[in-house]
């Protein structure tokens, strides 16, 4: 397979220092619960928990719009929920990359009825070209054009989530 790194390892670690940073000065004091959403976002997660000084939780939900294919099929589905109660509590839903909006906008439907204090997201990949719905991003890492990239979490097929950088495929 041929691919071309859009995104150094050395870059995606530093963005990721600085995201945490970020974080911390915004949430000092309020314990927020991070939300990974599965399975893309595993590694960027696990950086950015360990790079955070302050006190937070995690946890993770499961949703699928792609399928297997390189683009949405613009249905999203609960794969698997929640383990605890974010009523009243500082949610960041920590995503992979944010395209379309669809899969953002269906998890801000479902956590929002359950009442946290606020809601936000961040993602390492922010791909405004193809998006179809608005979403409320507080924080990204990198803006890209709209290409299918693997790599750092992000696969296709299962595979190439373990490159240690970003890549166009």
């Amino acid at each position: 397979m041929q691919s071309e790194i859009l995104i150094s390892e050395e870059k995606i670690q530093n963005r990721v220092a600085e995201l945490a940073a970020h974080i911390d000065k915004d949430y000092e004091g309020k314990s927020p619960i991070l939300v990974g959403v599965l399975k893309g976002s595993f590694i960027f997660l696990a950086d950015l928990v360990r790079k955070m000084t302050i006190p937070h939780q995690v946890d993770f939900l499961t949703v699928a719009s792609y399928d297997g294919g390189v683009s949405s099929t613009g249905v999203v589905r609960l794969i698997s929920d929640l383990s605890v109660n974010i009523e009243n509590r500082n949610v960041l839903i920590v995503e992979d990359i944010i395209d379309t909006g669809l899969t953002s906008n269906y998890i801000l439907k479902i956590l929002g009825v359950r009442n946290p204090s606020s809601l936000e997201f961040v993602t390492l990949l922010n791909k405004t070209e193809c998006r179809k719905l608005e979403v409320p991003i507080k924080y990204y890492g990198f803006e890209i054009p709209d290409q299918f990239v693997i790599g750092y979490g992000l696969d296709y097929n299962q595979f190439y989530r373990n490159l240690p950088h970003i890549a166009r495929l």
